[in-house]
Order: structure tokens, then C-alpha cells, then sequence
């Protein structure tokens, strides 16, 4: 073999290298399409249908885009890698429940962000949570609705963490968003309409739960909740610049457990149109804190339990 022969040789290995590379290479940005293929590419020019599908096409930290309004998922989406998945404005990207949670997220150490999404129960089906978070990850939920789900709009267990701003969870079945054993959940610029309870910061264990709440707006059921029932569980709520109005009770806040702690501080938020007073205080180790500047006012009932007055700093 002459050398020519050689090179073209080793050029067309080259070549093949690069070609096998190029086509298994993950991308950063997939697409989804309601007229969409997952045998396709996932690309802006051939996008596919689904979100696993999406998934499965990019890289870590990447995007999945959702060009079109349409339904992306036919059972729980398990979410693998950090990814951002968003619904391009005007569009309603949906995820629904159906058969266990919309969106479900195991793994720690991921950070997943979900901006402009619907996520309901698939009609006649159910499903349970609208997002199920057990690994130790960073969500963030901005601008969507999460509506009529069965269980928990949002659920996360252990130590992981929830950012929802900017976003509307009315009428689940259970708890609107529901921290326990050492999650932790900010709400912000968000409404919690019609759910039995609104945000339940829950200790079972040895653990701090927090939620930090603000500028949010929160009608019907149980609202806010605070509680352990583990000695030397923790359970932390701050509330500022919030309305409650129309609720059970505005506020609870309940200690179970010799050696636990529950707190609830409440700063420039307004309860009214509520039950018990606008407040339940109760357990050894369970404290109401008020800045003294709130309005809790026009409230059905008496309040249980005492407001521990707190110095502004």
C-alpha cells in the first residue's frame, strides 16, 4: 500500500470518528413540539413529542424548550440530571399526573428549574403529587400552575430545596407544598388558593424544616402549619408582607414531641375573615412570633394558645 493509500486510509477513520462523536454528542438545548417525533433529534428543526425524550437528548445543566401548547409526558417524568424544562411564553406547557407523580426528582445534588408550566392530573386518572422531590436537590418553580392535583402540589422530603415564585398552587386534594424532615421551601410573589392546607413545615425526625414565606397571598383551608412530633425536631415558618384571608385558622402552630421545637414568625402580614382568632398555638416548645406590626383583625372565634411579642431589629 502506497502512502496516498495510507492517508486516505487514516483520513476516513478520522472522519468516521468525528461523525460517530457528532451524532452521539448530548445537546444543551432540546426542543418539544405537540406535532414532534422521539425518534427525532430533539432539535429546533426535528423536535420530539415527549419529555423523557428531551431528557435523554441533552447534557447535564441543559434546556428543554416546549415550543407549542400540548400535554409533554404520558406517566411520571423522572428528572435525572439538572436541567431548566420551560414553556415558551404564550404557551401552555403541560405535565400531568397521571399513575404517581407529574414530575419526580431521586437524585441528589441536581438543580432543576421549571418555568412557565401547567401541571394538572390527567382527567379521570389522578396520579398523586404534581412534583415528588426525595433527593437532596434545588427546585425552582417560576410562573406556573399547579391545580387540582390529588395529594401534594409539591412535596420534598429530606433535606432538599424549593423555590416557588411567581406562581399559583390552588385546589390540591392535600397539602399545597409539604416540607418534612429537613427540607426547605421558599415562597414568594405566589398564591395558595383552596387547598385543605397551604404550607406544612413538618419535623418526624431529628431535623430543621423551614419555609420562609413572602409578599404571597393565601385563601381557605389551613394556610400556614407548623409542627414536630420527634424530640429534637425542628420546624421554622417566617412570614412577612402575606394576607391570609378566609382560612380555618390564619396560622398553626404545634409541638408533639418532649424536646421538639415549632415557630412560627409572622412580620407586616395581614390575617382576616379567619377562624380560632386567626391563630392555634399550642405544645410545650411551640412559639407564635409577632413583630408587632401585623393586622389580625374581623377573625371568627378566639385564638388558642398566646402571640409572643418580638422586638424589629
Amino acid at each position: 500500500m502506497n502512502h496516498r493509500k495510507v492517508l486516505r486510509s487514516a483520513f476516513a477513520f478520522v472522519a468516521t470518528l468525528l461523525l460517530s462523536a457528532s451524532a452521539n454528542a448530548l445537546l444543551f438545548r432540546a426542543y418539544l413540539d405537540s406535532t414532534g417525533n422521539d425518534a427525532d433529534p430533539c432539535t429546533l428543526p426535528q423536535p420530539c413529542r415527549l419529555l423523557p425524550a428531551a431528557l435523554a437528548a441533552i447534557t447535564d445543566g441543559g434546556e428543554v424548550w416546549m415550543l407549542d401548547s400540548a400535554n409533554y409526558n404520558s406517566g411520571t417524568v423522572t428528572v435525572g440530571k439538572s436541567v431548566s424544562i420551560l414553556a415558551i411564553p404564550g404557551a401552555v406547557g403541560s405535565v400531568v399526573a397521571l399513575g404517581g407523580p407529574a414530575i419526580s426528582i431521586t437524585a441528589s445534588g441536581l438543580t432543576v428549574s421549571l418555568r412557565n408550566l401547567v401541571i394538572v392530573p390527567f382527567p379521570g386518572s389522578g396520579g398523586t403529587d404534581g412534583v415528588n422531590m426525595t433527593g437532596a436537590s434545588t427546585l425552582t418553580i417560576e410562573n406556573s400552575l399547579i391545580a387540582n392535583i390529588p395529594q401534594y402540589g409539591v412535596n420534598v422530603i429530606g433535606t432538599g430545596t424549593v423555590n416557588i415564585m411567581n406562581s399559583i398552587i390552588r385546589n390540591s386534594g392535600g397539602r399545597g407544598v409539604s416540607a418534612q424532615n429537613g427540607g426547605h421551601v421558599t415562597f414568594a410573589n405566589s398564591k395558595m388558593l383552596g387547598n385543605p392546607v397551604g404550607i406544612w413545615a413538618h419535623s418526624l425526625t431529628a431535623t430543621t424544616t423551614t419555609a420562609t414565606i413572602s409578599d404571597s397571598f393565601f385563601s381557605g383551608g389551613e394556610p400556614i402549619i407548623s409542627s414536630t412530633d420527634f424530640s429534637g425536631a425542628v420546624s421554622q415558618v417566617f412570614v412577612t408582607r402575606s394576607t391570609i384571608e378566609g382560612a380555618i385558622v390564619g396560622l398553626e402552630c404545634t409541638n408533639n414531641a418532649a424536646g421538639g421545637s415549632a415557630l412560627i414568625t409572622v412580620n407586616a402580614s395581614t390575617i382576616v375573615r379567619s377562624g380560632y382568632g386567626g391563630f392555634y398555638q399550642s405544645g410545650v416548645g411551640s412559639v407564635i412570633r409577632t413583630m408587632g406590626n401585623n393586622q389580625i383583625t374581623d377573625n371568627s372565634g378566639s385564638p388558642v394558645g398566646v402571640l409572643t411579642a418580638t422586638a424589629l431589629q
